[in-house]
Formats: C-alpha cells, structure tokens, sequence
C-alpha cells in the first residue's frame, strides 16, 4: 500500500486528488493539507510515503516545504504537482530535495503512474519538464567523468536517473539485473557525496548553473 500525501490549497482539486488515490487499487490518502504550517507534525503523524506537493501555497511555499520535509523525513519522496513550468522553480525544488516534477494539467492515470514510478525507484517528471533538465543536464558527463570519476556506464544511469526511469526501467535498458543497477548507483552517490537521486541531480544542475 502506498500512502500518500496532499498538500494543495484549492479545496477542489485537493478533495479530487484524495478521491483519485483512494479509488485505487493499492493506494491510500493518509493526509490531505491545505498549507504547510503544520507539515511537520501532521507528517509525523500520518508517515505517508509520498507527498504530493504544490509549489504556491500559502505562507510558506513548496519549495520551503520539501526543504522541510526533507529535512525532517529524508526517507520521504517529495512530488511536486504545480503549474509552474519555469527554470528557477524547478531546479530550485530539485535542489531542496524533489524527487520527482509534474505538472497539473497532467491526467489523472499519469498522476497515478508518476506516483507508483517514484514509490518505485523512479523519478518521474512531465515531458516539458524532463526536457528542461536534460538539456541543462547536457555536456555534465564529461564534467562528472572528470571531477567524479564517473565510468561511461555510472554516467548512462545517472541520465536515466534524471529521465525519470525506475530501476527496473534500467535494468531492461541495459539488459542487466535490478542488482546490478542498484550497485552501480550505489558507486554513482558515493563518487558524488550524494545520498539520493534528487540530491545526484541537483549536484549536476548546480555545477551547469
């Protein structure tokens, strides 16, 4: 079961959202949150595996939120879900810790998958998104095979990694075992001080910013 929660402060599309999880199979809503004053206490209570997580939100913002959550929760994946599409809110929320970025015009079954991708290993972010990252992505290997030492390989999965696809996803890719994947990002976090996929990330997009 995964167990999911809301942090958005349209009353309408939040009571949709929590209605969409609990509709589906093998996911439930734990939590459902207008704004972030209480974040800390009322994740503590209901320990959701995943947050859904608006950007603009009252007092405090999202960004601040994941900020916190990580801070508090670092097992917790953050996704974000709002319509900002720019540069600075998605590298920003990358680099505070986000796991994964969609936007809210996103269908609800994508909604659904983008939150079994990241409960899963993945990274998932809509299209515009993903392409946004990658291509301030572009021209880090060579950086990262310079300053990290990472091999041709650790540098493919790291790409993979900010494409959003799941360790299986890899696997398949390069016709090689889930093990195998996980060691190699094991090396990958370890060559970049990192402990997570959005910390390995936002490593990159600060050293291209």
């Amino acid at each position: 079961m995964i167990k999911i929660a809301i942090v958005e402060d349209n009353n309408t599309l939040r009571s949709s959202l929590e209605s969409l999880f609990n509709r589906t199979e093998g996911m439930r809503c734990v939590a459902s949150l207008n704004n972030l004053l209480n974040v800390v206490s009322e994740v503590g209570t209901a320990l959701p595996d995943i947050i859904l997580m608006d950007i603009g939100l009252p007092n405090i913002s999202g960004i601040e939120g994941v900020r916190t959550v990580k801070t508090h929760f670092p097992t917790i994946q953050v996704l974000m879900f709002t319509v900002f599409d720019d540069d600075e809110n998605i590298f920003d929320a990358i680099r505070a810790g986000a796991s994964g970025y969609i936007l809210k015009k996103t269908p609800p079954d994508e909604i659904v998958q983008a939150v079994q991708d990241l409960y899963h290993g993945g990274a998932p972010m809509t299209a515009s998104i993903a392409r946004r990252v990658l291509q301030s992505f572009q021209g880090a290997p060579a950086t990262l095979v310079e300053d990290y030492r990472l091999t041709a390989r650790e540098s493919e999965i790291l790409y993979s990694l900010v494409d959003g696809l799941s360790y299986k996803k890899i696997a398949d890719k390069y016709c090689v075992s889930i093990s195998t994947i996980r060691t190699h990002i094991c090396n990958i976090y370890n060559k970049l001080h990192v402990n997570s996929k959005a910390e390995a990330v936002a490593r990159v997009l600060g050293q291209k910013r």
